[in-house]
């Protein structure tokens, strides 16, 4: 499987990329918050890679760090068009959500179902270990 940004023009110029935004011309908006202890402290520098499986390559749409308040706003993601009918269920697109925390080796990936004009949030909780000090061990004895 190759690996392609959303942006490149290797990608742009395929039939891939072609059929892909023909079938989502729309967007939508996707915000990532990631936080421990029940939403009380806000996790910075959690990597976000937000992709895609299409046509046998990992497509990446967004790749980037949380900040100081755990957040990532504004992530334009392609969605299938708008549907103005009540009677037929919205269409939307699939796509993976990876959380990467490397001071506790914590990868998670999640799926997300993005709708066109809808603007998702998707809460990701951190559980960081816990360092123990080597003084605290020969204190108590482990």
């Amino acid at each position: 499987m190759n690996t392609y940004n959303f942006t490149d023009s290797d990608y742009i110029n395929t039939e891939s990329y072609n059929n892909f935004i023909s079938n989502n011309p729309s967007s939508a908006n996707l915000n990532i918050r990631t936080t421990a202890a029940n939403s009380a402290i806000p996790i910075s520098g959690v990597r976000i890679i937000v992709s895609k499986e299409i046509d046998g390559n990992k497509i990446i749409f967004f790749d980037g760090i949380t900040d100081d308040s755990g957040m990532i706003n504004d992530i334009k993601l392609p969605t299938p068009r708008t549907v103005n009918n009540d009677l037929e269920a919205p269409k939307g697109t699939l796509y993976d959500v990876e959380a990467i925390y490397t001071e506790d080796n914590i990868d998670r990936i999640y799926k997300i179902l993005m709708y066109p004009d809808v603007c998702t949030v998707q809460n990701i909780n951190i559980v960081p270990t816990m360092m123990v000090a080597s003084w605290e061990l020969e204190e108590y004895g482990s």
